[in-house]
């Protein structure tokens, strides 16, 4: 397994986390994180954050980094999580790459430049966005790059604003932008899942314990360090019906239910991102030998 990255992926709530930790007891390994929501330091129970007793003296980097006022860069965090990687690689280690953040992933493991960005589209697209929402602009995309659209939710408004700025700049799709698949690192990528109505029910069960930890909670907490004009942490799931919770759009118990669902939505697309790179390889986290079975597939797809 000597210089390979072992990226776990998959959607959430599968138990990414749990396969994570074992594998890097028994590899030798430390934990790269690739949740988007995760690198947001006071975000820890909407995001499912391993608490450190969790961690189990498995090394994590790249939690906690940014405040939740910080636009989330994906040419940053890629930044960042190579540093890390090298730095896991130079002493001997395995990097486990771990989250459900299709993008992120691969702008580590792959060859990947980022289109370059325009002020004043930027500031164009983002007014329309403040003034109008997400919907409108959302409709344009879908015209103009079906594609785009059927791989972004509806209402996040920072990620169909970048779309809409790659399509003007280019003159291009926005997925023409995103490059074949090259390797960065040698890698190997386990994906886990569970039945849907399995992993349905253990949204509900998640969003059920979110809820008794203190969300709500957290949530005004975050309040006072500006989580309501963060761009990219006000949209995280949980985060954000709570905010309307607290603009009187929704009752505690609609806040609670409209979580399970968003879930349960943003889940069918993680399952469509990651089904469609046939690297990937699959396992049913419900099986009782999953570990046995993940370390099974490492040797084989690491020659």
């Amino acid at each position: 397994m000597a210089g390979t990255v072992v990226a776990v992926v998959g959607p959430t709530a599968a138990g990414k986390s749990a396969l994570s930790i074992a594998l890097a007891h028994a590899l030798g390994g430390e934990v790269v994180n690739a949740d988007s929501m995760q690198l947001y330091r006071g975000m820890d129970i909407g995001t499912a954050k391993l608490t450190p007793a969790e961690r189990e003296g498995v090394p994590h980097h790249l939690l906690d980094i940014w405040e939740v006022t910080e636009p989330a860069s994906v040419a940053e965090y890629q930044r960042l999580a190579r540093a890390a990687v090298d730095d896991i690689l130079a002493r001997g280690r395995v990097p486990l790459l771990v989250g459900g953040s299709g993008l992120y992933v691969r702008a580590v493991l792959e060859r990947f430049e980022f289109p370059g960005t325009d002020a004043a589209l930027r500031e164009r697209l983002e007014r329309e966005l403040a003034e109008a929402g997400p919907a409108p602009l959302y409709a344009r995309l879908r015209a103009v790059d079906p594609a785009a659209a059927e791989g972004i939710l509806p209402g996040n408004g920072r990620r169909i604003v970048r779309a809409l700025e790659v399509i003007e700049l280019t003159g291009a799709p926005f997925a023409a932008s995103l490059p074949e698949p090259t390797p960065y690192y040698r890698s190997v990528q386990i994906g886990v899942d569970l039945d849907t109505g399995l992993l349905d029910e253990r949204i509900a069960t998640r969003v059920d314990r979110m809820w008794a930890d203190g969300l709500v909670a957290e949530t005004r907490e975050l309040l006072g360090r500006g989580l309501a004009e963060g761009r990219t942490a006000s949209r995280a799931l949980g985060y954000q019906q709570v905010l309307r919770l607290f603009a009187g759009e929704l009752t505690e118990a609609q806040a609670h239910d409209e979580t399970v669902r968003a879930t349960r939505r943003f889940v069918r697309r993680q399952r469509s991102w990651f089904r469609r790179d046939p690297r990937v390889q699959w396992l049913d986290s419900s099986r009782s030998d999953v570990i046995e079975a993940a370390l099974g597939v490492l040797p084989a797809a690491a020659r």
